[in-house]
């Protein structure tokens, strides 16, 4: 079993925070690349994920969390 990250959990913070994506990338410098790869559910830096984690006042699983990836089987 493979597992990958899901960015679902960012998805409800946003909303319950009351941000957007864009406001990562500009308040945070992200870039949109790593935008992207959130999007796409590819891996970005864990440093990443802190810098969102502090700028929400959440917690990783808040951002992130690890499922099954059923297209590596």
């Amino acid at each position: 079993m493979r597992l990958r990250p899901s960015y679902k959990p960012l998805e409800i913070t946003l909303i319950k925070k009351d941000k957007r994506k864009i406001d990562l990338r500009n308040d945070l410098d992200i870039s949109s690349a790593t935008i992207a790869k959130m999007s796409k559910g590819e891996a970005v830096s864990l440093s990443v994920i802190i810098k969102v984690c502090e700028y929400l006042d959440c917690q990783i699983h808040d951002v992130v969390e690890l499922v099954e990836d059923k297209d590596n089987e």
